[in-house]
């Protein structure tokens, strides 16, 4: 009996292209885009009057500020882990080191559960939607509209957007995934291969002994009378 992992085993991903070529892709986008984010990040931490990351108290309607320097330290540092972990899972794909593609499966992982939990929470707590509306500033486009919509095509709407998400991110996973596996079972063939071939050419004597053996007398042959 095939089990699902095999049967959704496969070393082709989007586009026809090898897991191994798709998992450094999509190691080497995630990279980039982790990059920009730090770049902006510490440009922003560099120059906070530029790029206006604290907003007023007219802006919210309170006395707190939504960034401070604290929190942009902290996205910053994991972005730089972001930058890491991609980097690791590049390297590992590209020189088939299945540990290296682990952390990266990992953050898969854990981000497709963030956006399920979210996806449960649309469900659980519809109301939330309106909530989140209303406290978006006054600029944004399309607030009154929205705010009009009826709350179960709002939740319909979030939950077909969440899903296709769920959907694509479900999919790299399985990109990853089988990139894993392959390079997994790629070394352990390297391995017993190796090992087949040291073990034979120990059992076979070397190929000097050989040479200097002399060949031995022929039996003698008894002519009959």
């Amino acid at each position: 009996m095939i089990s699902p992992w095999d049967r959704w085993y496969t070393t082709s991903c989007c586009l026809c292209c090898h897991v191994r070529t798709g998992t450094i892709i999509l190691g080497i986008w995630y990279m980039l885009i982790n990059a920009v984010v730090l770049l902006i990040l510490l440009s922003a931490l560099n120059d906070p009057v530029q790029y206006h990351y604290h907003l007023t108290s007219s802006e919210l309607g309170t006395d707190l500020d939504v960034m401070d320097d604290a929190n942009m330290c902290i996205a910053a540092a994991i972005s730089l882990l972001m930058i890491l972990i991609c980097g690791m899972a590049t390297y590992g794909a590209y020189k088939q080191h299945a540990a290296w593609i682990i952390p990266f499966f990992c953050y898969q992982i854990f981000d497709f559960a963030l956006n399920t939990l979210v996806a449960i929470s649309v469900v659980v707590y519809p109301n939330t939607i309106q909530d989140y509306l209303q406290q978006l500033p006054g600029t944004f486009p399309y607030k009154e509209d929205l705010m009009s919509t009826n709350n179960m095509c709002l939740v319909l709407a979030v939950l077909l957007f969440v899903g296709c998400i769920l959907a694509f991110k479900a999919y790299l996973i399985a990109c990853v995934w089988n990139c894993y596996r392959y390079v997994s079972e790629r070394s352990t063939t390297e391995v017993l291969l190796y090992v087949t071939t040291n073990d034979t050419t120990v059992l076979l004597p070397p190929y000097e002994e050989v040479v200097a053996i002399p060949p031995k007398d022929p039996p003698p042959q008894y002519v009959s009378a």
